[in-house]
Formats: structure tokens, C-alpha cells, sequence
């Protein structure tokens, strides 16, 4: 018996990890775009509905990691690093938790979603994630590998994006808010969404040691 024979008997017949990957992928850009809807929704109660999806969202992601996690431990040959779909899973589920944190800080605080560092905040982790949810797709086949590349490469710079803006909003929020209390929790959002950029280039840095391995 050839060792490609010896191989292909114990793969999964299903390529389970892909699947389940693409879930989340699918899970982060939806939640992306979910946030993006909170900071351009005045209505309170409306926010808070949003919100309540999100919160389903996160924990449905969190099923997914554990299915993740579990199939790890069933099986012996894995698409790819054994080491790299562990870390994949941890920065994917960090994105949607961190999403999750953003939405809900901003009605818990009762913050004021039209500030423009909250909104460009918003804007830039919905392409984040739209990038994350490309490149995550191409991992099946690794057919395009420049398409897999290019949403790494705008991930990077969106995260430099978000630093930008997180400074420049700090700055401006000491310069013009007068109340203590506002600085302390819009400081916090702040801080909470750009963790989610930083928590996109974490994983596009897992997707990059994985294509450098098996492309």
C-alpha cells in the first residue's frame, strides 16, 4: 500500500475544519457589519435589539470554536497545523467577542454612537472583517492565492487605520469633552475597538504562517 493511499484512509472524509471555519468567518462578517448598524442607529431600543443579535451571534460563535476544539482532539490528521487551526480559532473567536463587548459597552454607558471615533471605529472593523471572512473562504482550496494575500495586506492596514483614529480620538475627546465621566467611557470604547482590529491582524498572521506552509 503507497503512503498517498495509507493518507487519504485516515483523512476525515469530510473536511470538517474548513466547514466550520468558514462558519465563524461568515459569523465575524455578519457581526462586523451588525456593529457598524449599532453606531448609525439612534433609536435606543432599536441599538439594544441589534445588541441582543450580536449577543447570539458571539455565543453561536462560541460553539463553533468548542466544535473546533473537539474535532481537534478526534482527529489525527488535520488540514493543517494542528498548532495554527488552534490559534485561528482563538483570534476568530476573539474578534466576535471583542465585537460583542464594543455594542454593548456603548448602551450600557448610554454613549452618544454619532462620535466620529466610535463611527470610523465601526466602519474600519466592518472591513476588517469582510477581509477576514475572504481570506478565511480561500483556505479550502488555496486557489487564489493573491486574493488570500490582498485582504491580508488591507487587514494590516486597516489596523494601522484604527490606531490612527484611536489616537487622534483620545486626543480630541481630552481637548473637547468637559465631563470626567464621558472621558472615562468613550476612552473605553475606544480602547475595546481597536482591540478588534489588533484581534484581525492577529488572525491574518495565523492565515499567513498557514499559506506559507501549505501553498
Amino acid at each position: 500500500m503507497g503512503f498517498n493511499t495509507l493518507m487519504k484512509l485516515f483523512m476525515p472524509k469530510e473536511r470538517v475544519f474548513y466547514s466550520l471555519f468558514e462558519e465563524v468567518a461568515e459569523n465575524v462578517d455578519s457581526m462586523g457589519k451588525l456593529l457598524n448598524g449599532v453606531v448609525h442607529e439612534d433609536d435606543y431600543d432599536r441599538r439594544a435589539s441589534m445588541i441582543l443579535q450580536l449577543e447570539n451571534q458571539e455565543h453561536l460563535n462560541d460553539e463553533y470554536t468548542h466544535r473546533i476544539f473537539t474535532e481537534l482532539g478526534r482527529n489525527f490528521i488535520t488540514p493543517f497545523d494542528r498548532e495554527d487551526i488552534h490559534y485561528l480559532a482563538s483570534a476568530l473567536d476573539d474578534i466576535c467577542d471583542y465585537i460583542y463587548s464594543a455594542a454593548k459597552k456603548i448602551n450600557f454607558y448610554k454613549v452618544d454612537p454619532h462620535d466620529e471615533g466610535i463611527r470610523k471605529m465601526a466602519s474600519l472593523i466592518e472591513q476588517g472583517s469582510g477581509q477576514i471572512r475572504i481570506a478565511v473562504m480561500e483556505l479550502r482550496n488555496m486557489n487564489d492565492l493573491r486574493k488570500i494575500t490582498d485582504a491580508l495586506v488591507l487587514v494590516n492596514s486597516i489596523e494601522n487605520q484604527a490606531d490612527d483614529i484611536f489616537d487622534r480620538s483620545i486626543e480630541r475627546l481630552f481637548e473637547t469633552e468637559p465631563d470626567a465621566k464621558e472621558v472615562i467611557k468613550k476612552r473605553e470604547i475606544y480602547q475595546v475597538m481597536e482591540i478588534v482590529t489588533d484581534k484581525c491582524e492577529d488572525a491574518t498572521n495565523v492565515i499567513e504562517s498557514i499559506i506559507i506552509k501549505y501553498a
